[in-house]
């Protein structure tokens, strides 16, 4: 029997997809390669980013701020496995909860790699190696995002020591000096839950500002909030070289205007240079699916690709890459194969850094509007 949907991920776009268009009405499927549903958000992302970065500004609290309110604690002490613990509870509910929706609204899930195979044909291929072939009247793609590591640069990344934002989520121990590569959101977040705690913290950032397409003003400002709390900043700096030590990493940068290299040495580094659409092994190219030269899915007003039947949501076509922009486009879609009018504008996506203070803008930056005239 065909389903009227296959949703390949089960990220914010696809969980929330997959959830409306059982709603609507339709017979739903999910397709999911890892063993909990979520996607990168709810597994190695936002929540428990969020959880760290929350626990974290508490302990920074009650050792700065609580005695001012005649409230004295003695240095309060670090219990990491505990934090980690509190972070491993939250990811555990919110991928439960998802997994309850999902039985609830009867949507059925299927675990193992997706593959388009064609308009109306999903591969399946389990960890057995197992293939098995889903009939479909719509097929949307949902896949995210993958870490993207720095342009030209080979680096080994063992999330123990070279780490991406998966295993600085889970260091062992604080490092006392953290190198972050890129100086944007993800680094600067994650910069700021191990500099609470204790560590060092150095930012190589490539442009000459921190938070880059943020308001320049902002930008500027919340640089000094940053260093204020610690950061050190190497701005315009092109990193040519991450290598392991016999303890801990050495990173190599030089001044992109030019100018002499210099090498930094650090227990942790955290590669933190963006991420890329994950859109390899998905079959795309056999199935006539267009892709830009970035790699990501090519979608028209609609999200529809260029082939009937099939769209795509999320970090693996152009625009934000955040979780509430995928679960905008994915209710749209859902209510599109339904009959309905679906739609997103993207005019008023918010985006928010959970540093602290806080950073949260919506619209257009003054550059940009100067740059439009």
């Amino acid at each position: 029997m065909a389903y009227d949907v296959v949703i390949i991920g089960s990220g914010p776009g696809g969980y929330v997809c997959a959830i409306k268009a059982a709603q609507l009405g339709l017979r739903v499927a999910v397709v999911e390669k890892n063993a909990t549903f979520g996607g990168t958000c709810l597994n190695i992302g936002c929540i428990p980013s969020k959880a760290l970065l929350h626990a974290s500004e508490m302990f920074a609290e009650a050792g700065h701020s609580f005695d001012t309110l005649g409230v004295e604690i003695s240095p309060p002490k670090l219990n990491l496995k505990k934090m980690m613990a509190h972070k491993d509870a939250t990811v555990s509910s919110n991928v439960n909860g998802v997994a309850f929706l999902f039985k609830k609204n009867k949507i059925d899930s299927f675990r193992g790699t997706g593959k388009v195979v064609a308009a109306g044909k999903v591969s399946v291929t389990g960890e057995d190696g197992k293939v098995e072939e889903i009939e479909t009247r719509n097929i949307v793609i949902a896949t995210g995002s993958d870490v993207a590591g720095i342009p030209g640069v080979k680096v080994d990344i063992d999330e123990k020591v070279i780490v991406s934002s998966t295993g600085a989520l889970s260091l062992e121990k604080v490092p006392s000096h953290l190198v972050v590569v890129g100086g944007g959101v993800i680094g600067l977040e994650l910069g700021s839950v191990w500099a609470r705690l204790g560590a060092k913290v150095t930012v190589v950032e490539f442009l000459d500002t921190i938070l880059g397409g943020m308001d320049g003003e902002v930008s500027k400002q919340f640089q000094r909030l940053l260093s204020k709390q610690g950061f050190e900043f190497k701005l315009g700096a092109k990193v040519t070289g991450v290598a392991k030590a016999k303890k801990g990493a050495t990173v190599t940068f030089e001044p992109v205007k030019g100018g002499a290299a210099e090498t930094i040495e650090a227990d942790a580094v955290l590669i933190a240079t963006g991420r890329r659409a994950y859109s390899d092994s998905l079959g795309l190219g056999e199935a006539g699916v267009e892709v830009d030269e970035r790699g990501r899915v090519k979608t028209d007003g609609h999200l529809k690709t260029n082939v009937p039947g099939i769209y795509a949501i999320g970090d693996v076509i152009a625009g934000p890459m955040l979780a509430h922009k995928a679960e905008d486009e994915g209710v749209a879609v859902a209510e599109t194969i339904a009959g309905q009018a679906g739609h997103v504008n993207y005019d008023v996506i918010p985006s928010v850094v959970y540093t602290s203070p806080e950073i949260a803008s919506v619209g257009k930056t003054e550059e940009e509007l100067k740059k439009a005239g």
